[in-house]
């Protein structure tokens, strides 16, 4: 089950393409993922049953993150990088896996295009990566068709088939104008920086020819080939050709407060995002300023050879301050980048504000609206009891605490009945209330506003029974009461303790509903170790030899009679116990 922190953002999630990063109670990264909307994607794994691997990772999650790219291409390519980065370790498939392929166009007197892994500073012209191989390969072979240019060895004696086909410009058969190479590779470049309306056009044309004259897999082919460059082409600014070292910086403001985040491109890929949120005291542009030159002072972040920063930043001073190159892109990539680095800063910022909205309304908008339906003043604090026993045996109560909604642990009480033998629902209510409430008289501590008995009318009397005639106090009781499936149904009150009427999707709701599974697992939970220890020292009781210190030590170091079963008679003597009690204590337990 999803805690209230990721149900809430899940709530917030936007429906856009990008990365999500899951991570565990020590902040670990368990898992990486892309979407296409992350807003359907990263609620499948709450809202979902699952099985195996997938089941386990989401036992695991407790929070996650998300980072919006310009388009779904970007976010595989971006996703690839972070896993390389991170190694989670629910991610198999691309932990360990090579990068992306580049179309590239060698440096040579006759070049050729080719398909590679591998980027190096060897004059080449490279295009990509590509997330789809496939798509990537194909449009390699279009483009083969329509602008070749060198695709044998180049050392035959005579013109290849590829030449006679039209596939390859000929170098074997005649010697090729480098004028003609360079039309031929501007050609390809313009092609393959998108500019393809020309050719998918014709392609077009051709699938309509094609299927009018019912040759259907023509047809196919010419749509397959427009399906490849669209893959394959499709402009992203995740991952550029451009080796030089870059870090991205933008903000967006909102309520007094600046949210700030830094793309840090290495290698011509994102290898990393920072994020922060902090008060603003000054201008945005200052405080960005300030932000980038304390960045920087921390020796783990290198300056890189490029920084970007918005149009309102005084990128003259920041430049001789930092001694490196800063500037605002006007256009293209790096300007797309920019504007991706701001958009995730905005979405950052709106979803805190609106995370304690939902806390506000989650905690005192509830308080608010059972305060009303209740017909009373505002409901500070509110205490919840609730009793456990089985067949009457070991009966214990637990009180939880809750200030304005919100949990108080540090007021949780445990109750061991001392008065009542068996099961009796109103003398152990009795017993409870009597050692709570006098206690608090005693000490003049603060009493609660609301108390609530998780039972029925039985509770409810014997609560208000303790409380008006034997302490004069008037403190509002209400019982909470469960369906058929005990599950939370609403609230008995009033002097004729009706039933209160809750909107079950209401706050009020929500509100007595976790009061009361918080009360029952903590009554449960105290009930289950006292349960245990009690087995355990019934039966040490009995055994010669074991007496009140020797019995500590066991239940101190054993904790349940399952591990007491499953010791060894060594892990007993090392606590001390003689041998020939330690052997008393196996056969009697086993």
């Amino acid at each position: 089950m999803s805690n209230e922190l990721i149900e809430n953002k899940l709530k917030l999630l936007p429906d856009l393409p990008g990365c999500y990063i899951m991570r565990n109670k020590d902040a670990e990264i368990i898992y990486i993922g892309k979407a296409k909307s992350l807003k359907n994607r990263v609620r499948s794994y709450f809202r979902s049953e699952h099985e195996g691997k997938t089941k386990r990772l989401v036992e695991d999650i407790v929070d996650f993150e998300t980072i919006v790219t310009g388009s779904d291409k970007e976010a595989l390519l971006l996703e690839v990088t972070l896993i390389q980065k991170h190694q989670p370790k629910y991610n198999i498939r691309l932990k360990h896996g090579t990068s992306y392929p580049y179309l590239k166009i060698t440096n040579e007197r006759d070049p050729q295009l080719v398909i590679t892994s591998d980027v190096e500073r060897d004059g080449a012209h490279y295009f990509g990566p590509y997330p789809d191989v496939w798509a990537a390969s194909e449009t390699k072979q279009l483009i083969q068709k329509i602008y070749p240019l060198r695709k044998c060895n180049g050392f035959q004696k005579r013109a290849c088939l590829y030449y006679h086909i039209g596939q390859c410009i000929g170098p074997c058969d005649h010697e090729v104008p480098v004028e003609e190479y360079e039309a031929q590779i501007k050609r390809i470049k313009s092609f393959l920086n998108g500019n393809v309306s020309d050719i998918k056009r014709d392609l077009k044309q051709k699938m309509q020819e094609a299927a009018e004259e019912m040759n259907y897999e023509r047809a196919a082919e010419f749509r397959d080939q427009m399906s490849y460059i669209e893959r394959t082409v499709e402009k992203q600014s995740i991952v550029s050709n451009n080796y030089t070292p870059r870090d991205f910086f933008n903000y967006y403001m909102d309520k007094g407060w600046i949210s700030i985040q830094v793309f840090i491109v290495r290698q011509a890929t994102l290898i990393k995002r920072e994020a922060t949120m902090f008060p603003i005291f000054d201008t945005p542009e200052e405080e960005l300023m300030s932000f980038i030159l304390q960045y920087y002072a921390d020796i783990n972040n290198q300056k890189p050879v490029e920084v970007y920063v918005p149009e309102t930043v005084d990128t003259t001073l920041l430049e001789e301050t930092l001694g490196t190159k800063v500037s605002v892109p006007q256009r293209g990539r790096k300007k797309e980048l920019l504007d991706l680095t701001g958009k995730n800063s905005e979405i950052a910022l709106k979803q805190k504000f609106r995370l304690l909205e939902m806390k506000e309304e989650k905690t005192t908008g509830a308080i608010e609206e059972l305060s009303q339906v209740l017909g009373l003043p505002y409901i500070e604090r509110i205490e919840a009891f609730d009793h456990s026993n089985i067949q009457g045996t070991n009966p214990v109560s637990a009180m939880v605490s809750f200030k304005d909604g919100v949990a108080d642990k540090n007021n949780y009480r445990k109750y061991k009945i001392r008065t009542v033998v068996g099961s009796n629902e109103y003398a152990t209510t009795q017993e409870v209330i009597r050692r709570r409430y006098s206690r608090l008289l005693k000490e003049k501590k603060p009493l609660p506003d609301l108390i609530l008995m998780d039972g029925g009318k039985v509770q409810v009397n014997a609560a208000v029974d303790v409380l008006q005639n034997e302490f004069g106090l008037d403190i509002p009781v209400a019982g909470m009461v469960k369906d058929k499936k005990h599950r939370t149904a609403g609230l008995i009150f009033g002097n004729d303790l009706e039933p209160v009427v809750l909107n079950p999707r209401s706050r009020a709701f929500n509100l007595v509903q976790r009061i009361q599974e918080e009360v029952h697992r903590f009554a449960i939970t105290f009930h289950r170790n006292v349960r245990g220890k009690n087995s355990i020292t019934s039966q040490l009781d009995n055994i010669e030899g074991v007496g009140p210190k020797t019995r500590t030590k066991v239940l101190r170091h054993f904790k349940s009679m399952k591990r007491l079963k499953e010791a060894e008679i060594e892990e007993l003597t090392d606590l001390g116990i003689p041998v020939k009690v330690a052997e008393r204590i196996k056969e009697t337990v086993k």
